[in-house]
C-alpha cells in the first residue's frame, strides 16, 4: 500500500499491450506512464539467458527508470526457477528491483494431480531459496487451472499444498472464465493474494473493469481485509495488444471506484 495515498498501487501487465511492447519497449513503458500507471509487469522470461527479448537487465532497468516506472512483478516460465536458471532469474530481478517472481502458467503440470503436486514442490523449494534475497514466488491463474479433480480444482490442490509464502496471483477474469469462483478462492486462501490481477468477465468485447459481472465490491473487501496485496495489476487491453485505450479505461474505472 502506498504511504502517500493509502491505496494499493496499480501496475499494468505488459501483455495487455503486447504488440506495443514487442514493437518498442521504451515507448510502451512511456505509454504506460502516460495513461496513469505507476508500475509494469513484463512477461515471458525463461532464465536461459541474462536478457529479456534482446535487452540486458541494466537496459531494461534504465527504460523503467527513464519514465519513472516500477517493476511490480515478472511473469516467468516454470523453467526459470529450475537448476542454473534460478540464479539468472534472481540476478535479472535484482537489477530490476522486483521481488515478485511469478509463474505465468504451467498448463502441462496443472493437468493431473501428480504433476500439480510436483509444481507445488517447485514453488515451495523456490520460496525457500528466494527468502534470503527478499523475493517471493507464486503462480498466476488461467482458466485451465480451475479444472476439477474430484471435489477440488487444480488451483485448490496447488495452493492447498504450497507454503503460505507462495503468492496466489489470482486473475479475477481468468478464474471466472475457466469456471472458477474468484470470491470463493479469495475466501479459501486468506493472506495469499499479495499480488492480484484485475480483469473483469462476462462483458462485451471492449468491456473493462466494472462493465462485466465481477462483484468488485466484495473482491476489494476481501483483498482489504484478508489479503492486503502489495500490488494490483491490470490485465486488460485492446485487440491483439494494440494501443493503450482499453488499459487506460481500466484505470479510469478503478479511479471511479476509489481504488486509484
Amino acid at each position: 500500500m502506498s504511504a502517500e495515498t493509502g491505496k494499493v498501487p496499480i501496475g499494468l501487465q505488459l501483455f495487455s499491450v503486447v504488440a506495443e511492447t514487442l514493437k518498442e519497449k521504451a515507448a510502451a513503458l512511456a505509454g504506460t506512464v502516460e495513461i496513469g500507471y505507476v508500475a509494469a509487469e513484463p512477461w515471458g522470461y525463461g532464465g536461459e539467458e541474462l536478457e529479456w527479448q534482446g535487452h540486458t537487465p541494466a537496459e531494461i532497468r534504465r527504460m523503467y527508470d527513464d519514465c519513472g516506472l516500477v517493476c511490480c512483478g515478472f511473469h516467468l516460465a516454470t523453467g526459470a526457477l529450475l537448476g542454473d536458471n534460478l540464479a539468472r532469474t534472481i540476478e535479472m530481478n535484482q537489477v530490476l528491483g522486483n521481488r515478485y517472481l511469478i509463474i505465468a502458467a504451467d498448463k502441462q503440470r496443472m493437468a493431473a494431480r501428480e504433476t500439480i503436486l510436483e509444481l507445488a514442490g517447485i514453488l515451495n523449494d523456490t520460496a525457500e531459496k528466494l527468502e534470503p534475497h527478499g523475493m517471493v514466488t507464486g503462480y498466476h491463474a488461467h482458466g485451465f487451472d480451475f479444472e476439477r479433480f474430484g471435489d477440488e480444482t487444480a488451483w485448490e490442490i496447488l495452493f492447498g499444498h504450497t507454503a503460505p509464502e507462495v503468492v496466489m496471483q489470482l486473475d479475477i477474469g481468468n478464474c471466472a472464465n475457466g469456471g472458477g469462483d474468484p470470491i470463493a478462492m479469495l475466501e479459501k486462501f486468506p493472506g495469499r493474494a499479495r499480488s492480484v490481477h484485475l480483469k473483469d468477465y462476462g462483458g462485451g468485447p471492449d468491456a473493462v473493469i466494472g462493465e462485466g459481472e465481477a462483484d468488485w465490491q466484495r473482491i476489494f473487501e476481501l483483498c482489504d481485509t484478508e489479503h492486503h496485496p502489495e500490488w494490483y495489476v491490470v490485465e486488460e487491453g485492446g485487440p491483439d495488444g494494440l494501443g493503450f485505450e482499453v488499459s487506460k479505461r481500466s484505470l479510469e474505472a478503478l479511479r471511479r471506484m476509489g481504488r486509484a
